[in-house]
């Protein structure tokens, strides 16, 4: 559709991305004079690319950079991205796209209506962020917000809009008749007149996150409304805690389509998972031998495989959503990050026994330093890469795709090497102490890590992947730490 309304206008330019090449190929091919051969080379560029990443790329200056409605109703309005990340939608993107626009050019986003307001209000909440991070001392002066009956559009212009503009604007949306729901010295008295709605709500939304109290105004908001971020790409996900309670009870009156699905179907897949674990964690002790030594042993050795285990899958679930914005597609981000950290942590495995030696060879009065020093690795490179990996993103997202996935294993390598190490360390003593513990320990570890990918992404949505991260090298600590004393004392 966008691309046929640029024909349409008579741009002279015309760039479409879509990230799906049968698509294209359907359109370009097979249904070209069904389609109008919008396509069509001679009119058309064509780019089978992630849009994010063929920005970041191109040394292009745009008039119009457009994104309009790129998922589907239904799945939209019943919550089924709440728990997608999309870097299209971040305070980063939108700085990149301003990078990209001519002196006067337009940033266009359109997205579906929901009411109470959320993905209009948190997409103006993101524009206005990204405007003063990029210097922008007055943000309202060059934002402009149009309602449809089910869609609402906002134009973000490099440069502040003239007041012919904004009366072109009036024009055009009072000839189609579509609601202004902001511009710069728009009144209350001027909003919902066509389209009408209970109340100015995008309207005294959009005020408010102009306004001194932005921040109380985002986090007093019934739905969670604050600015998506790479760190943080969740931009569909609404759900705030504290309100789920009043929607519920609101069921009868119509509350339940107000809640995104998919986030509390995620939350109730951790608690079975978790009950899941308990069962096949604590049953088997049932069936276990007594052991020698302490009776705290047990509790040591679950701590430390769940810690690994647990740990493990933070890391690579924050890595998978790390590299999606670097390799510009799911798909790849999640073939290239799963079978670096398989592949290099497998090896990594195979090198403990020798790695132990070495080290135990320096230290023989403790047998735990290997553990430690493989944690340090972990902690040394995660760390490392917390502050760098942005800055390599955007230094290194234009190369071509086959030099990014080496890159990506590249850095993937080290830490992965080190992650790989703790666990076959962990058996080693573990078959020291108390030999008919190793079934039980591969299962905690396993009872972790299914656990451990759906709390991950929870925890990602809520708060970071950052978050993760930190959270992940808190785990590898104490699982060092737990390991640090001998599982059995030593039998003079």
């Amino acid at each position: 559709m966008d691309v046929l309304m640029a024909l349409y206008q008579g741009a002279e330019t015309i760039d479409a991305v879509e990230l799906d090449y049968q698509l294209v190929d359907l359109v370009q091919h097979k249904y070209a004079e069904y389609a109008g051969r919008i396509y069509d080379p001679a009119t058309s560029n064509v780019h089978v690319a992630e849009a994010r990443g063929f920005v970041a790329r191109t040394d292009k200056l745009f008039d119009l950079i457009q994104l309009s409605l790129l998922d589907s109703f239904n799945t939209s309005v019943a919550g089924g991205y709440a728990i997608n990340e999309t870097y299209l939608y971040t305070v980063e993107a939108f700085q990149e796209y301003l990078r990209h626009l001519k002196p006067g050019g337009f940033l266009a986003i359109t997205r579906w209506l929901k009411l109470p307001p959320r993905e209009s209000l948190k997409l103006f909440a993101t524009a206005v962020e990204a405007l003063e991070a990029s210097g922008v001392s007055d943000p309202g002066q060059r934002l402009a917000l149009v309602r449809s009956w089910n869609t609402t559009t906002l134009l973000v212009r490099k440069g502040d809009f003239s007041h012919p503009e904004r009366e072109r604007i009036r024009e055009f949306c009072g000839s189609r008749s579509f609601d202004i729901d902001y511009t710069a010295g728009l009144q209350g008295s001027d909003v919902n007149r066509y389209n009408i709605v209970e109340g100015p709500l995008v309207y005294d939304g959009a005020m408010a996150l102009l306004g001194e109290q932005r921040r109380d105004f985002i986090q007093d908001y019934k739905f969670d409304i604050a600015p998506a971020t790479d760190d943080r790409p969740y931009f569909f996900h609404f759900i705030k805690w504290s309100t789920l309670a009043e929607l519920l009870a609101l069921r009868k009156q119509g509350g339940l389509p107000l809640i995104e699905w998919a986030f509390p179907i995620l939350v109730l897949t951790l608690v079975q998972a978790f009950l899941a674990s308990l069962l096949w964690i604590l049953l088997p002790l049932h069936f276990l031998g007594p052991l020698p030594g302490p009776g705290h042993i047990r509790s040591r050795i679950c701590v430390y495989f769940l810690c690994l285990g647990l740990g493990f899958m933070f890391m690579e679930i924050a890595f998978i959503q790390k590299f999606i914005l670097f390799l510009s597609h799911p798909v790849y981000a999640v073939a290239v990050v799963l079978s670096s950290f398989l592949v290099f942590a497998g090896l990594g495995s195979s090198l403990s026994r020798k790695w132990a030696r070495w080290v135990e060879g320096r230290n023989p009065s403790d047998p735990g330093m290997s553990a430690i020093l493989s944690v340090t690795g972990i902690i040394f490179f995660s760390s490392l890469y917390t502050f760098t990996l942005p800055h390599l993103f955007e230094r290194f997202i234009g190369l071509h795709d086959f030099a990014k996935i080496l890159l990506s294993m590249a850095l993937i390598g080290p830490l992965a090497l080190f992650m790989g190490m703790p666990f076959p360390l962990g058996l080693k003593r573990v078959a020291e102490s108390a030999e008919n513990l190793i079934p039980w320990s591969w299962g905690i570890n396993g009872c972790a890590s299914v656990t451990g990918a759906v709390l991950a992404t929870i925890l990602a949505i809520q708060w970071g992947f950052r978050t993760v991260t930190v959270l992940a090298l808190i785990l590898y600590a104490l699982a060092a730490a737990v390991l640090r004393k001998p599982l059995i004392p030593i039998e003079d």
